[in-house]
């Protein structure tokens, strides 16, 4: 069974930074690609950033390129977000994902398995 667990969410003013983990077990975590997906209140859930299995190839939405940087580490089987320039339009739960493919996708139906998400609030 497939887990993954987000931590390092919080609130914090706007420009600053935070940094995302994403800890999963249950398979082979180098094989794929990870994501990260965001979902703010009343809005339906967005792609934000991607990461091949090898971790050289990757993949931003137009909004957080500059801002924010995808990493993984396959020895620890986790995946980061770091997140720099924080504005108020960032706040949303983020999500990590598992990819079903080894290449980095935007599209939703890429990913198989999701986690519970952690909150990103980002005052002005």
């Amino acid at each position: 069974q497939v887990q993954l667990v987000e931590s390092g969410g919080g609130l914090v003013q706007a420009g600053g930074s935070l940094r995302l983990s994403c800890a999963a077990s249950g398979r082979t975590f180098s094989s794929y690609a990870m994501g990260w997906f965001r979902q703010a209140p009343g809005k339906g859930r967005e792609f934000v950033a991607a990461i091949s299995r090898s971790g050289v190839g990757v993949l931003y939405e137009d909004s957080v390129k500059g801002r924010f940087t995808i990493s993984r580490d396959n020895d620890k089987n986790t995946v980061y977000l770091q997140m720099n320039s924080l504005k108020p339009e960032d706040t949303a739960v983020y999500y990590c994902a598992v990819g079903n493919t080894a290449y980095p996708y935007s599209a939703s139906e890429k990913y198989d398995y999701w986690g519970q998400g952690t909150q990103v609030a980002v005052s002005s």
